[in-house]
């Protein structure tokens, strides 16, 4: 069992992401495992899902301590995604050699994610012109138990099947089921649920037989410290902070998985930060600009006395 240093290093990185927004563990994790260091597919999803028994906790119990997990939530989504997990895994175990039947499910994945980044930018601006806000209490969140399982079943076997949705895909559902509820709250009731998802899932793989566990304890020496780090950050950071970085994990992972290049996601995502900074600027300017324009109400008629400043009276 050998521990590599540079999956630690990476896997800091993802951890961070994952803590931060609840998306991108398997997202990202999965293909830098195949990409970078040439880890088979089977290998490297069953080491993510195993490593994210250990990882995912961490991450949960942050939000836990926080207040910002809806624990009835949690359990409907757990019912519907704990036993599609397992069946996911048992699928990927049936797939075998087949590659061509994994890389359109992650293709058919990848373009589940571009729409969903697309549908939360979509969201963000109708949400900003409507005047509303996503900051709904804990106590105020109805949940509704049919949508919500399905959510779980949908995210329970892809995540068997490719170790990505906890995070990045059911985030996006449970954004549209629930579009008033905050992002910190989001993230934490996400990152809660996908302890039990997971672990079904890790058992999944444990019993089919693809884990690597060197590159399992790679990952979680690497992931469970930044993982706290970025858990603390997503608590207490503003809706407005949280949101884009949600959008634009789900959105680089759904680009990969479709089968964009390396050096044209890197280019491509550039090319995303550099239109939100300059659309950042615009509305702040704009903004700025309105509220410089808006009169200032002046004083009642009735109030000139009271407004103007005493008389001085002159002393020799």
């Amino acid at each position: 069992m050998h521990v590599d240093p540079y999956i630690v290093i990476g896997s800091a990185v993802v951890g961070l992401l994952v803590g931060m927004t609840g998306a991108g563990g398997g997202a990202l994790m999965t293909p830098m495992l195949i990409l970078l260091f040439g880890i088979k597919a089977p290998a490297a999803i069953s080491s993510d899902l195993v490593a994210a028994v250990v990882m995912r906790p961490v991450g949960a119990v942050v939000h836990m301590r926080q207040g910002t997990v809806n624990y009835r939530l949690v359990g409907w989504l757990a019912l519907g995604s704990v036993p599609m997990a397992f069946l996911g895994a048992y699928l990927l175990h049936l797939l075998g050699s087949a590659s061509a039947a994994p890389a359109r499910v992650e293709q058919a994945l990848g373009a589940a994610l571009l729409t969903g980044a697309a549908a939360m930018v979509i969201r963000y601006v109708m949400d900003l012109r409507a005047g509303r806000s996503r900051a709904a209490a804990l106590r105020e969140l109805v949940v509704r138990p049919l949508p919500t399982v399905a959510i779980g079943m949908i995210g329970g076997v892809i995540v068997g099947l490719t170790s990505v949705g906890s995070g990045s895909l059911m985030i996006v559902l449970l954004l549209f089921a629930y579009p008033m509820i905050s992002a910190s709250r989001l993230v934490g009731t996400d990152l809660v649920q996908a302890v039990p998802l997971t672990l079904a899932a890790a058992a999944g793989a444990l019993v089919f037989g693809h884990v690597e566990f060197g590159v399992t304890i790679s990952i979680i020496l690497g992931s469970v410290p930044a993982v706290i780090v970025g858990s603390l950050f997503s608590a207490r950071a503003k809706d407005a902070y949280v949101r884009p970085v949600i959008a634009f994990v789900i959105f680089a992972s759904g680009l990969k998985y479709v089968g964009v290049g390396t050096t044209a996601l890197g280019w491509t995502l550039a090319a995303v930060v550099l239109a939100g900074a300059a659309g950042w600027v615009t509305l702040t300017l704009l903004r700025q600009r309105r509220a410089a324009s808006t009169p200032t109400p002046g004083p009642e008629p009735g109030d000139q006395a009271a407004a103007r400043p005493p008389d001085r009276v002159r002393t020799r």
